[in-house]
């Protein structure tokens, strides 16, 4: 038996298992992490996931997966955990294209009840050639419809969640890559949103976001009203400069067009983030702290509308890469964070209370 399978087998704490899997935890028992998937699961890369709960309380995870990153036989595949049960459905291919690279993998429940799957096919050597696809599915992800583009724009491709803004409008974050270089972000890279306009049944396109040295893989919510905020990620390489920070663009249209990015004064190793709106009201963000490392992944909470993040705590730690954080906040108010270690194999789920957060321990000192 495998150590992996041993690890899933064992009936040790959730703590335990991810410090088995090189993610290190704090003590507490306000935030439980276990790993989902691991090395042995179907598409032994995985990177990255996304998760979402449908109305009927069913967790979904979707992931794209291979032999590696550009692996050209990828896939998506989707896992179930119905409501009420501890335990993942096998994962199973929800999309393939025949001869081409399958890649990041949304997955999202709209106000109708109808549960979207957007991903990226790579038509070419680099990311720089994707283009973004969609599925629909009317039974919850059971079955899917036939694929349909939501873009030709080569270089175009999702990583985030959509928000529903005030008007109904459903906004997907999107971005632009180039450069054709698997080691670095064109400096022309830019984020920006298509929009659902349900009358005409199709996706309209913002302006793009154009910052410092680009920026990609926004991630949005709403502030108040129309006013919404994105977090992005960095452009450039991967190489650590004290100059690689998140970029922040605004909103006061409901979505329909951006400002240009500015930095923030968070760091950001060219890696994804994410970002909420509570039901609070309060705002999360979740990023690597660091220049250079994937490594800690922290939780940045702010209680007056981004303005600031008194409230900051590191969840994983460790010689690893704690990567592409996407959070949801379930219908019992916990948040539900998956996130990608050990090179890239293994898939965690965190889950934990907006209090595990809101503390005097993780307030940052004044200035």
């Amino acid at each position: 038996m495998t150590i992996w399978l041993l690890i899933m087998a064992s009936a040790i704490n959730a703590g335990d298992v991810a410090a088995g899997l090189g993610v290190r935890t704090p003590a507490e028992s306000d935030v439980a992490i276990a790993p989902v998937f691991g090395p042995e699961s179907p598409g032994p890369y995985k990177h990255p996931a996304s998760v979402a709960e449908f109305h009927n309380g069913d967790l979904y995870i979707a992931y794209y997966g291979g032999a590696g990153e550009y692996d050209p036989k990828t896939a998506v595949y989707g896992s179930r955990r119905p409501s009420g049960s501890t335990t993942w459905s096998p994962p199973m291919v929800i999309a393939d294209t025949p001869m081409y690279s399958d890649g990041n993998a949304v997955i999202w429940e709209s106000p109708d009840q109808v549960v979207w799957l957007f991903y990226v096919v790579r038509y070419g050597d680099t990311w720089s050639h994707s283009i973004i696809q969609a599925k629909l599915s009317y039974d919850l992800g059971k079955t899917w419809t036939d694929p349909m583009v939501l873009s030709l724009k080569k270089g175009m491709m999702v990583r985030g969640r959509p928000i529903v803004n005030r008007s109904g409008d459903y906004l997907l974050p999107v971005y632009l890559e180039t450069g054709n270089d698997r080691e670095a972000v064109g400096a022309d890279s830019s984020s920006l949103f298509l929009y659902f306009d349900h009358e005409k049944k199709t996706w309209q396109q913002t302006n793009p976001i154009r910052s410092r040295i680009g920026n990609i893989q926004p991630a949005v919510d709403i502030i108040d009203g129309d006013h919404l905020v994105a977090f992005c990620r960095r452009g450039g390489g991967y190489d650590a400069r004290k100059d690689g920070m998140i970029v922040r663009t605004e909103s006061r249209d409901g979505g329909r067009s951006w400002s240009g990015g500015v930095d923030t004064t968070f760091p950001n190793p060219n890696a994804a983030v994410d970002f909420i709106r509570l039901r609070s009201g309060k705002h999360l963000l979740v990023f690597n702290n660091s220049f250079s490392d994937r490594s800690p992944l922290t939780l940045a909470l702010s209680t007056d509308q981004t303005q600031t993040f008194p409230f900051q705590r590191d969840i994983a730690v460790g010689n690893d890469s704690f990567a592409y954080p996407y959070i949801v906040q379930a219908a019992d108010g916990k948040l539900v964070l998956v996130f990608t270690s050990n090179e890239r194999t293994v898939i965690n789920l965190a889950t934990f209370a907006e209090s595990a957060i809101e503390s005097p321990k993780y307030r940052l000192p004044s200035r």
